[in-house]
Parts: C-alpha cells; structure tokens; sequence
C-alpha cells in the first residue's frame, strides 16, 4: 500500500481491523472444533481486547487533534 493509500484509508483498514474480528471469528469455530484449547482462545481474545484499546485510544487522539487543528495559510502568491 503506497503511503497515499494509507493516508486516505478508512481507519479500520490502516489498522487492522477486520482482520481481528476474522481472527477472534476463526479462533470461535477452532475452540467449537477442538483445534484449540478454552485457554488458547482466552488467550487470543485478551490480545484482541487490547489491540480495540489502542484502536480506541488512536481514534479519540484524531478526533483530538482533527478538533483542535488550525488552518496555515499557504504562501502569498
């Protein structure tokens, strides 16, 4: 993803967003199946939880900033 792409991606994309829920969602039918242990998926779900604090605390830290911007004028012409 070139920098300009990233730039104008919508936030849960640049972060990761979906991803995680695919994982968590994956991680659900792999407990259902045995594949994995209650503490495994505890585990996974606990990290989840953390990565959607920090999603949290970059998108109330935007809005911050997005808040509190002033414009610069450009250069006279």
């Amino acid at each position: 993803m070139a920098a300009r792409d990233y730039e104008s991606a919508p936030a849960s994309q640049t972060l990761g967003v979906e991803a995680v829920i695919r994982g968590l969602a994956k991680d659900l039918e792999s407990l259902r199946a045995g594949k994995i242990t209650v503490q495994d998926a505890m585990a996974r779900s606990m990290l989840a939880k953390q990565i959607f604090n920090g999603v949290r605390i970059y998108l109330t830290g935007s809005k911050l900033l997005a808040e509190q911007a002033k414009t610069i004028e450009g250069p006279a012409e």
